[in-house]
């Protein structure tokens, strides 16, 4: 079976590079074949008309003066940007030869939106694909991976369950066939967001500048980390404008902000360890979201539009979040608003977040949320407006240079004690040269792209 290739990094960052009648194809398969293999081109934050995908966030919702803009991943194929870096890192495999459609299965471990890329990915590209996911997500995310025509393996536990997936995975690589697609230390997830994630932002960032909104920088780049693929952007976005690089974690699990443990709600973010492809050296800030109250906050703008219209966010404004978030996408944005108030930031002060997918995966999950707390009320819905508006700054720790040595530290734990690493590639990555060389290769994998047919 021929190989199958989509994108390269740059066409990625900048769809207009794309062949016209591909990008017209891809357009056109988007609503109409979205299991289509030409839908590889939508991987892209940008849509038909080379804009990135984004909404500002009402100030009255905030209750700062900086502008948030949040980038969202919902045109993505699969509805969520993960899909992006499952495809990094198989086109990556396939232009090193380390992969063969028809032969090998791909297997994707994942606490969700990774998995349904893998899902996704694999059979456009020509492998039959294997998701390994904690049995606690939703069932939306066991649906969508199925109805891709992938097949899953459901370990224990929850979002924060993130070492049964490595056991497992272990069990599978002794299969010869499988080859293990793993975005915690495959260094094409990181290559996505520094070259694409990273690029789009800037380019939003002169676009809002051009409409009034902001200063043309980026004052602050604010993410959760799962992968910790996303925040990766930040790199990128510190080398052109120096960026604040800010990365969330829950509460409940509090990891990196004082080596802490626990399960948490917050579907999208792996925790209860370091990830290797994580920069942490590079890392200004640690801040903790509370898991409940990202699903209240939730509940109130998917379902609380004329409160919040009441509470006076314009109502195109309010309109316009229906839909656009899931839980972790509400956490990036509390984390924005702390950033804000955290930093002191201006109205030419440009906070950047993502909103990694949107609500259609996780209407099970409000309903638990009714079952457990009651029915939203009117009443409840004007408290919960206090969720944005009263943002505190508390549990919150800076990147100073000890406290970025003892991140980088953790990771010994998770990857030489128990996957294999060695504690040379580990203070390699102590070098910003190690990083720069990585973001390098998008390049070089591009050029070697193009000797290919697509």
């Amino acid at each position: 079976m021929p190989m199958i290739f989509g994108p390269s990094y740059a066409e990625m960052r900048d769809p207009s590079r794309i062949a016209p009648k591909t990008r017209k194809a891809a357009l056109a398969a988007r609503e109409a074949n979205p299991l289509d293999p030409v839908n590889l081109y939508n991987i892209t934050w940008k849509d038909e008309y080379g804009q990135v995908v984004h909404q500002v966030l009402p100030k009255e919702l905030t209750g700062v003066a900086a502008p948030i803009a949040v980038i969202s991943g919902r045109r993505f194929p699969t509805g969520a940007h993960k899909v992006g870096a499952v495809y990094s890192i198989l086109l990556e495999k396939q232009l090193a030869g380390e992969v063969t459609p028809g032969e090998h299965t791909v297997v994707c471990p994942s606490t969700g939106n990774y998995g349904i890329g893998g899902a996704w990915v694999g059979p456009r590209m020509g492998y039959s694909s294997l998701v390994v996911l904690p049995e606690e997500m939703s069932a939306e995310r066991f649906e969508r991976i199925r109805r891709y025509g992938a097949q899953v393996i459901a370990t224990p536990g929850c979002e924060s369950n993130v070492k049964e997936i490595f056991d497992k995975v272990w069990e599978l690589r002794r299969d010869p066939k499988n080859r293990i697609l793993e975005q915690f230390s495959e260094f094409g997830n990181y290559r996505f967001h520094t070259e694409v994630t990273g690029n789009s932002v800037a380019d939003l960032a002169k676009d809002l500048a051009a409409r009034g909104v902001g200063g043309g920088g980026v004052a602050a780049f604010v993410s959760a980390m799962g992968s910790a693929g996303t925040i990766a952007a930040g790199d990128r976005l510190k080398q052109l404008f120096g960026t604040a690089v800010v990365g969330l974690e829950p509460v409940q699990c509090p990891t990196l902000y004082d080596v802490g443990f626990g399960g948490h709600r917050i579907e999208g973010i792996g925790d209860k360890h370091v990830t290797w492809i994580h920069n942490v050296l590079n890392m200004d800030w640690l801040l903790c979201i509370d898991d409940l109250e990202c699903l209240k906050a939730l509940q109130l703008v998917q379902e609380g539009t004329e409160t919040l219209v009441s509470e006076g966010v314009p109502a195109e404004g309010a309109k316009a979040l229906v839909d656009l978030f899931w839980v972790s996408g509400i956490c990036n944005v509390l984390g924005a608003i702390k950033t804000a108030k955290l930093l002191g930031l201006g109205p030419k002060d440009l906070v950047v977040t993502v909103a990694t997918d949107s609500f259609d995966r996780y209407p099970s999950v409000l309903k638990k949320l009714d079952a457990e707390h009651g029915k939203m009320t009117r009443d409840e819905a004007v408290r919960r407006m206090g969720i944005f508006r009263n943002v505190k700054t508390d549990w919150a720790l800076e990147g100073t240079r000890e406290v970025r040595r003892r991140w980088h530290n953790q990771k010994y734990f998770t990857w030489v004690e128990q996957q294999g690493k060695t504690v040379k590639e580990l203070n390699a990555q102590a070098s910003p040269d190690f990083w720069r060389a990585h973001q390098a290769l998008a390049a070089q994998l591009d050029d070697k792209l193009a000797s290919y047919p697509r």
